[in-house]
């Protein structure tokens, strides 16, 4: 047995071997690692006694219930755990990464899925074009990097699936390279995150497996797509927190800092790469709250003071940091989107007029009583029009409508768009005076038919709770006060004036208070299926929003040309960061929201982890070539036995210990809480709350959740195959009281030949499925047929039953 001394040295040497992990409930690895799981039960052992005055160097690494001489490891166990070996797998785990992630990456040279979106982005920041994107733009501003770097000039429109880079002359074997880095590193981060939590190698390199050789990795990773980059800055805050908290007995040094830092700088990376990187966000925080919460445990020994220091250094790393890093991002993203692009019309018209170029800027024009305008819906784009037609009598449902002048939304310019703004109040001759300004009250008359837009208390054809909207001939008083609007600017201030293009506004019926409002939905064929404009009750909805879109002719009838004669370049506008970064922030939240539309190849929670369904990603007649989003089954499947597994583990434990038995020595089920336990907070983290939302989900939003489960499957296959556990795995401190002699987990030969059959049955069905992974070869219906390994499975290019019946 080593003395103290030479104890104390080996464990302050262990930086990437079996070390530990944070304090007692989440601190990802077992701290109280001394010993084994026990062959048989054993009875409950009484509480031990320790006085709250004790210092808090006694802790659960401190306990230590049986001593295993490593020389009694067995051969295999002894080899792999070496520094030679260590390092020898993670160069073999990379280079294979590298290798099926940059196999034939130039093919498909087309564009593929998502590639229409996030390639287009990476066009507009070397453009230098405003867009808008329910996305944070880290990932996007590091494509745009890619393409800069490899010479993209940024021209290429990534329009549809299919579109040919070759003939555009698009370096895009670079810009997809980006990803394929990323998601191959993100390979030895799973193996390093296992090796610090303090389990073997061949349960590192079996984790990692499960992410090497899956297909729905590989085929994300090569492709201009986020989940790459969201994926490798997720595992990169794991595996930080996990160093952060094995420093526990080293509090406030250079390495503790260090460690918190990092993670909080990833962790921000993460959450700005994807919208739902927010959830890394909300996973490191309950982890630090279950820490903070030990701390405060007056049994630990710790002062307020000592807690109140914790609270503040974690607050600096985990809040202040990361919302610094995020808008610092975003403050790049702004700064380098500085021209009129896509995005204008998503956002208000102070933030349009900042943008180089913008319609809003070059053409907006103060709106004067008599001009003649058109009037564009916000939302929906359709012109406000009406043309001499009537309401029918009766409606499909047996109401009875005003058989007034039809009132429509109308999606092409047309001379029945044509509006004239008529005063309700005396006006100069000249001046000021005759612009029209908010909250005046106004009439439109309808040029074409010389009737004045009308609303009364006469249910709509489409919406019997809102109002119907017609018209009634100018020179017939008798309905004046239904004919008068007020005009409302949005976020105007009194006296604004009204113009053409970044006036948005609420037009408000004086008498019944409606907002004219439409939707989407279409009128019947006696309208032309033309959209319904009605009167909505709700005058602050968001989408009761319209703005002038041009300014045809003034009072004389006479072009505008003369009035405005050439106008001069406009310099943009300014507008505080802080508005345009909230603005943007409620823009994305809302349209990630609204994503509801239905798609093909959408799916529900429930089925992503048994792979029920993936995704065409594309297809080429030609040959028979497709791309089909789907995970190895061999892997997915085992990572859900594997959580499923532990929590019958836990469970039973649970149970047990009310029976007043002990099924697991502490150190093992400290392990299984801790370690094991923070990788399932990962997961359940990253997909229980995609079954809250009711936005159009994907299967490869389990990702990250799959990376998680990768973890959970390691350690359930660690418990499975040794009867111990690695100890100590926290770095040795001065709140240590007395380092503890080290034990070991050993696997034995059963471990290597395990992980070794599995990781053979994982590759072989890769190479299976490889044709739909990367496109090629070409399949022909039967060997189509033959890798369609669920029924559920969509695929191209499927034989029928009936093919080569003789």
């Amino acid at each position: 047995m080593a003395d103290a001394r030479t104890v104390q040295a080996r464990v302050e040497a262990a930086a990437f071997s079996p070390s530990s992990p944070p304090s007692r409930f989440f601190h990802v690895s077992s701290s109280t690692m001394s010993g084994g799981r026990s062959s048989g039960l054993k009875s409950r052992k009484p509480p031990s006694t320790v006085s709250r005055d004790i210092s808090p160097e006694i802790d659960d690494d401190e306990r230590r219930e049986d001593i295993q001489n490593p020389r009694n490891r067995s051969y295999a166990e002894k080899v792999l755990e070496t520094e030679q070996a260590n390092m020898a797998m993670v160069a073999l785990l990379t280079t294979l990464a590298f290798a099926l992630r940059f196999y034939k990456i130039n093919h498909p040279d087309q564009v593929v899925f998502d590639e229409v979106h996030f390639g287009k982005f990476a066009s507009y920041y070397i453009l230098r074009q405003y867009y808008f994107d329910v996305h944070p733009p880290l990932a996007k501003l590091l494509f745009g990097l890619a393409g800069w770097f490899v010479g993209y000039d940024g021209h290429f429109g990534f329009e549809n699936i299919g579109d040919s880079y070759t003939e555009a002359h698009v370096p895009y074997v670079g810009m997809r390279a980006l990803p394929a880095i990323l998601g191959s590193l993100t390979v030895p981060v799973v193996y390093a995150i296992m090796k610090e939590c303090g389990f073997s190698t061949i349960v590192a390199t079996f984790s990692a497996c499960l992410v090497l050789f899956d297909n729905a990795h590989v085929a994300q990773d090569r492709l201009i797509l986020l989940d790459a980059t969201l994926i490798f800055f997720m595992t990169l805050t794991m595996y930080c927190y996990i160093r952060f908290k094995k420093q526990r007995y080293r509090d406030f040094s250079f390495d503790w800092w260090m460690w918190l830092l990092a993670c909080g700088t990833f962790m921000a990376f993460t959450w700005a790469s994807k919208v739902n990187g927010v959830l890394t966000v909300v996973a490191i925080g309950i982890a630090v709250i279950i820490d903070l919460w030990d701390i405060l445990d007056i049994k630990k020994g710790h002062s307020l003071e000592y807690f109140w220091k914790h609270f503040a250094a974690r607050a600096v790393a985990f809040i202040i940091l990361p919302i610094f890093l995020y808008l610092t991002i975003f403050w790049v993203h702004l700064a380098i989107l500085t021209n009129s692009g896509p995005g204008d019309t998503f956002m208000s018209p102070a933030f349009q007029e900042t943008l180089r170029g913008n319609e809003l800027l070059l053409n907006s024009q103060e709106i004067r009583y008599y001009d003649t305008i058109t009037i564009r819906h916000k939302d929906t784009r359709v012109f406000l029009h009406s043309h001499p037609d009537r309401y029918p009598l009766k409606y499909d449902d047996g109401r009875i409508s005003s058989q007034g002048q039809q009132v429509t939304g109308y999606g092409h310019e047309d001379s029945n768009n044509y509006w004239q703004v008529i005063p309700t109040k005396a006006l100069p001759e000249t001046g000021r005076g005759r612009v029209v300004a908010n909250e005046d009250v106004i009439q439109l008359l309808h040029i074409n038919t010389q009737t004045l837009l009308l609303t009364h208390d006469v249910a709509s054809p489409l919406m019997p709770t809102n109002e119907e909207f017609t018209t009634w001939p100018k020179d017939d008083l008798s309905r004046y006060n239904d004919t008068l609007f007020q005009l409302r600017l949005v976020d105007g201030y009194e006296g604004e004036p009204w113009k053409s293009k970044s006036g948005h506004f609420r037009l408000i019926h004086v008498p019944t208070k409606v907002a004219m409002w439409t939707h989407p939905k279409q009128l019947p064929d006696w309208a032309y299926k033309q959209q319904e404009i009605n009167g909505n009750k709700n005058v602050n909805d968001k989408t009761a929003v319209w703005f002038v879109d041009a300014i045809v002719a003034d009072e004389s009838g006479e072009d505008l040309k003369d009035r405005t004669g050439d106008i001069a370049p406009k310099e943009p506008k300014s507008l505080n960061f802080f508005s345009k970064f909230f603005e943007l922030q409620i823009l994305m939240l809302q349209h990630n929201a609204g994503l509801t539309a239905s798609h093909p190849y959408a799916s529900g929670p429930i089925n992503w982890p048994f792979l029920i369904s993936g995704i065409s990603f594309w297809t080429q007649t030609e040959g028979q070539k497709q791309i089909y989003f789907i995970g190895n089954l061999i892997g997915w499947w085992a990572c859900v036995i594997g959580i499923s597994l532990y929590t019958g583990i836990m469970l039973a434990d649970l149970v047990a210990r009310r029976r007043d038995i002990e099924p697991l020595t502490e150190p093992v089920r400290h392990r299984l809480i801790n370690s094991t336990g923070f990788f399932l907070l990962f997961w359940a983290v990253h997909y229980f709350p995609f079954f809250l939302m009711s936005r159009q989900l994907f299967i490869h939003h389990y990702l990250p959740s799959h990376v998680a489960s990768a973890l959970v499957a390691g350690s359930v296959l660690s418990f499975a195959l040794s009867e111990s556990v690695n100890y100590p795995v926290s770095v040795w401190g001065p709140r240590l009281r007395a380092p503890k002699t080290a034990t070991y987990a050993d696997l034995g030969v059963r471990g290597p030949i395990v992980v070794g059959v599995f990781t053979l049955a994982m590759f072989i069905l890769f190479v299976y499925i490889s044709p739909l992974t990367y496109g090629t070869p070409g399949l022909d219906g039967h060997a189509v047929n033959a890798r369609r390994l669920l029924s559920s499975w969509t695929l191209h290019f499927a034989a029928k039953p009936t093919d080569g019946a003789i």
